[in-house]
């Protein structure tokens, strides 16, 4: 599958929907391209999985992870709370759960943002504020512990 990588202002609608922007529809894969998982974030954020990348990489994951482990079963309760199924429809509108729209702090406003293989969804003004907070100096801070001096871009 190919990567996302775009970020776009978005509305909702009265009901929870949102216009799923062209360019990121271009980009689906070939196979279930109107299917999708949408499930909790780990910024208070909701984030909208592909199908096919549901079922190839996140299902796998947590299958993986012990029941007998209490982290685990906690894990997959936060992290499956309120996690839906949703199908595009043919105008490309895509419903988000009420329990989401909440978690999230959404109520019109938001932002899509492409990070690889998943669409984050952000309400527009928490998505602002995290820039607005980060020091200049982060960026490569980051790019240094987590990446180790080796890479160049």
């Amino acid at each position: 599958m190919k990567g996302f990588l775009t970020e776009a202002e978005i509305s909702l609608d009265s009901k929870g929907r949102f216009l799923l922007p062209m360019a990121i529809r271009k980009k689906l894969p070939t196979e279930n391209t109107n299917m999708f998982v949408i499930a909790r974030g780990f910024e208070s954020n909701v984030v909208l999985y592909p199908m096919q990348k549901w079922d190839a990489e996140i299902q796998p994951m947590l299958d993986s992870l012990s029941e007998f482990n209490a982290e685990a079963r906690k894990f997959k309760m936060l992290f499956l709370n309120g996690a839906t199924e949703v199908e595009m429809d043919a105008t490309g509108r895509i419903l988000i759960s009420k329990r989401l729209l909440q978690y999230a702090g959404i109520e019109k406003d938001a932002t899509l943002v492409a990070n690889g293989g998943k669409i984050e969804i952000w309400d527009s003004t928490k998505y602002n504020k995290f820039f607005e907070e980060v020091q200049p100096t982060e960026l490569s801070e980051l790019a240094d512990k987590l990446l180790g001096g080796n890479v160049k871009f």
